[in-house]
């Protein structure tokens, strides 16, 4: 028993002392807090004296009061500072923006000068494609657009103002200038068409020079003549070609079938005749030597000999003829449509 009173007593010591100890923490605080508060409200009389004998001036002020007012004084430098700092990094950048909203400006006045250069070009792109497309016989395309005042001429693509919504007329502009452009397209696919089946066409009719190089000169004309060996006026059935030498290459004149490769002795010496379409024939004679063999096929500019002096000949030159199933033809002829075709299109 005498165990459990001492323990009781120890605890109630324990208790006691604990109590003490907190009464005496929360008396030193509030005493801390009282001398605190009594710096704080301590008042201090400032005087102010004029230079004259007028009133002397009391001001009673504490010290609570004085830090109040640094703390205000200290705020408003900072405000200062910091909106001084603020306004001239937005001014920097509003002269950046300023900056690039004049290149902004200057890209956009060179955009319009170049709109404007590209409707110029326009125009006589669209007066060169109807002419063309008039001396084809195909459509003049028309700008299918919604706007009734759109009819295919650019003519109307060149007034240059601004809109009362405030959008550019060059934005109109431009997109009538696309929409006619992709109205072009299939005319412009249909002369593509047609130039290639001209160009299929002069593939199959003899209207190349028939000497490798387009090399060489006519030394005889068709039609009449002097026969060189007998000094009399004959009819001559082709035209003559020499490049003063031996060797230089014979090409087909158009797409075809070899039908005849021989030698006469009194006449062409080494000759070949091709078969073309249409009825088209071509001989060429006195030749070196052949490249080619009896029913095989040649294509235009393809060499099928080389230029001799065999058979009745002077000298080396080629022997040309064209003929049209039985009939004899000037070669002379053909050989100019290409430039004929070529002048018309300029």
């Amino acid at each position: 028993m005498a165990s459990v009173h001492e323990y009781k007593r120890f605890e109630n010591n324990l208790v006691l002392k604990a109590k003490n100890l907190v009464l005496l923490f929360g008396k030193g605080i509030i005493s801390f807090l009282q001398t605190i508060f009594r710096a704080l409200t301590r008042r201090y009389t400032v005087v102010l004296v004029p230079h004259s004998e007028k009133r002397v001036y009391n001001l009673h002020v504490t010290v609570l009061s004085i830090c109040c007012a640094a703390l205000v004084l200290v705020g408003i430098v900072g405000a200062f500072f910091w909106y001084g700092a603020s306004y001239s990094n937005t001014k920097s950048i509003v002269a950046e923006k300023d900056g690039r909203l004049k290149n902004t400006q200057a890209s956009l006045d060179q955009l319009r000068d170049e709109t404007s250069r590209l409707l110029r070009t326009a125009r006589g792109f669209e007066a060169a494609l109807s002419n063309t497309l008039s001396a084809l016989g195909v459509n003049t395309p028309s700008n299918k657009a919604s706007a009734p005042s759109l009819t295919g001429d650019l003519s109307s693509f060149f007034d240059i103002k601004e809109t009362a919504e405030g959008t550019l007329q060059e934005v109109n502009d431009v997109r009538r200038l696309s929409e006619y452009l992709a109205s072009a397209v299939e005319p412009v696919k249909e002369i593509g068409t047609l130039l290639d089946s001209q160009s299929a066409l002069l593939t199959e009719i003899p209207s190349v020079w028939p000497i490798k190089g387009g090399i060489g000169h006519i030394s005889m004309f068709f039609g009449q003549n002097e026969n060189p060996f007998t000094g009399q006026y004959y009819i001559h059935k082709g035209i003559d070609m020499s490049t003063y030498r031996q060797g230089d290459a014979i090409v087909a004149a158009a797409d075809g079938q070899v039908v005849t490769v021989d030698y006469d002795a009194t006449g062409f010496g080494n000759y070949i005749i091709i078969k073309h379409k249409h009825g088209f024939y071509t001989r060429y004679g006195h030749m070196q030597q052949f490249r080619v063999t009896t029913g095989q096929r040649v294509q235009q500019g393809e060499t099928i000999g080389y230029i001799g002096n065999t058979g009745l000949s002077t000298g080396p030159h080629l022997h040309y003829e064209v003929h049209i199933g039985s009939d004899v033809v000037d070669p002379f002829k053909y050989l100019n449509i290409r430039s004929s075709i070529a002048k018309n299109a300029r």
